[in-house]
């Protein structure tokens, strides 16, 4: 089994329950580790035996588009997703971050911990 973790993608995106979030937006961030076994990838060197990062981060960037009012539904979207395309992940866990979230305070990130498994 191994890991592979994306670290720190930074998005601008409309997620949020107030009319002003769907309009101006604001900056996210995104950290994603998947769990595969990795054992035939570091046999065969080829891409195709391995969980490829460019289709993780077209995922995320792709679910992070989609407006949403909660964090927990674009975390739960980009978890069923990358299981649902990718067979050889096992375990997925991600992280998204809403940065200096509107919260009547000075607060650098509000985030989102979520995984899922087969």
């Amino acid at each position: 089994m191994g890991i592979i973790k994306i670290k720190n993608i930074h998005l601008y995106a409309y997620h949020g329950c107030l009319d002003e979030e769907g309009k101006i937006g604001s900056e996210y961030r995104v950290d994603l580790k998947v769990w595969a076994d990795l054992s035939a990838s570091a046999q065969s060197d080829l891409l195709k035996d391995t969980v490829d990062y460019v289709h993780l981060n077209k995922i995320i960037k792709e679910e992070m588009a989609i407006r949403t009012k909660l964090l927990e539904t674009v975390a739960d979207k980009i978890l069923t997703r990358i299981l649902n395309e990718i067979p050889i992940v096992k375990k997925v866990m991600v992280e998204v971050s809403k940065v200096n979230p509107p919260i009547g305070g000075n607060v650098a990130m509000v985030t989102i911990n979520m995984s899922k498994k087969r």
